[in-house]
């Protein structure tokens, strides 16, 4: 009867055991690192190489207003023109594009350049304004 009682117990043991494995199998693949740093010069896994980026060119001028300008030109902060507000934009659109195109990409009052987009081209700040002004015409 003890026999019997040590190879239950044994296998009970072992059951255990190869459950408990099982489960920090689990818990490693679920907690393993999702990708690795590489620095210029150092040698990397396959995996770890960079996919390339694709540039899409430079954005819409509606893509830029709604990204950085229309925090501003929707709630008319610090005197910005609403956009669609054709009693705001006429004297800026009296003194003409190149002026207000200029003011965009320089800054110009409470507007700093760029309306703060410091890494957005001049070619995004100028369809940016290009659409404020069809839409406040």
């Amino acid at each position: 009867m003890k026999r019997v009682l040590a190879v239950v117990l044994l296998g009970f043991g072992l059951a255990a055991g190869a459950a408990v494995a099982s489960v920090e199998d689990e818990i490693r693949e679920r907690i393993q690192p999702v990708g690795e740093v590489c620095l210029q010069g150092e040698e990397c896994g396959e995996a770890a190489a960079p996919a390339p980026v694709a540039n899409a060119g430079p954005r819409s001028g509606s893509e830029v207003y709604d990204a950085v300008c229309m925090a501003c030109h929707t709630t008319g902060a610090a005197g910005a023109p609403v956009i669609g507000d054709t009693a705001a934009w006429a004297p800026r659109l009296d003194k003409g594009m190149d002026t207000l195109i200029n003011h965009a990409i320089n800054g110009f009052n409470a507007m700093p350049p760029k309306g703060g987009c410091a890494n957005c081209p001049d070619e995004e700040i100028t369809a940016a304004v290009e659409h404020m002004v069809e839409q406040s015409k």
